[in-house]
């Protein structure tokens, strides 16, 4: 989604490190195949966005909620060093298995972990030491409160959750948008700027992109 003048998108787009070969071709399979769900994927922009923050946390353990063809997932393992461990997320076998061609061919396989399950159940099973360092969470609307909770109660201090699509197209500057989704991002978006937890930011990167930093 474009939030900003169209020509300003192009701008940003020409003036940030360009989409390999690999990236380009996930993304016209993903648009080829996937039709009006396509908007799933995340931009380049924000793809190098995520790469970058990844390596500037320094992150070896990273989560990712929200799959779908795994552009994203690229863009994370590629910041995590050779022994970096990506655990992915997401319910879907179909879109995953492109995801998975994909890992192989851009070399970051042997990081990644894909789990096939509802998020929530994943989560809840991981460890409850702090040993995240890395989260993104672009999945279900309404599941993001239990799926920011489980992983900033497991993230390291220093660590970062970033949540993606948190201004539903403006929706949540609206109540009258009452669809769940929309109410359930702006009970997240109070939560987290409520949250001791944390220091926050909420940027207007494409949708709405919040930094969640662990104190």
């Amino acid at each position: 989604m474009d939030i900003v003048n169209p020509q300003i998108n192009e701008y940003v787009l020409a003036h940030s490190s360009p989409a390999d070969d690999l990236l380009r071709e996930l993304a016209a399979e993903t648009r080829a195949a996937t039709g009006d769900s396509a908007g799933m994927q995340i931009s380049h922009d924000e793809g190098e966005f995520l790469t970058m923050l990844v390596r500037l946390v320094g992150a070896k353990r990273a989560v990712e909620v929200g799959v779908f063809t795994g552009y994203s997932s690229i863009c994370i393992a590629r910041g995590l060093p050779a022994d970096g461990h990506l655990l992915a997320c997401d319910v879907s076998e179909e879109w995953t298995s492109v995801a998975r061609r994909y890992w192989d061919r851009a070399g970051v396989a042997d990081r990644i972990e894909l789990r096939i399950a509802p998020a929530t159940e994943t989560l809840r099973a991981l460890p409850t030491d702090q040993v995240i360092d890395f989260a993104f969470i672009d999945a279900d609307k309404v599941g993001y409160p239990v799926y920011y909770e489980e992983l900033v109660s497991r993230l390291r201090p220093g660590g970062l959750i970033v949540l993606d699509n948190v201004l539903r197209g403006g929706r949540v500057l609206d109540p009258a948008f009452d669809h769940e989704a929309d109410i359930a991002m702006r009970k997240m978006n109070e939560t987290i700027v409520r949250d001791e937890r944390v220091d926050a930011v909420m940027l207007p990167v494409r949708d709405g992109v919040t930094l969640a930093r662990k104190r």
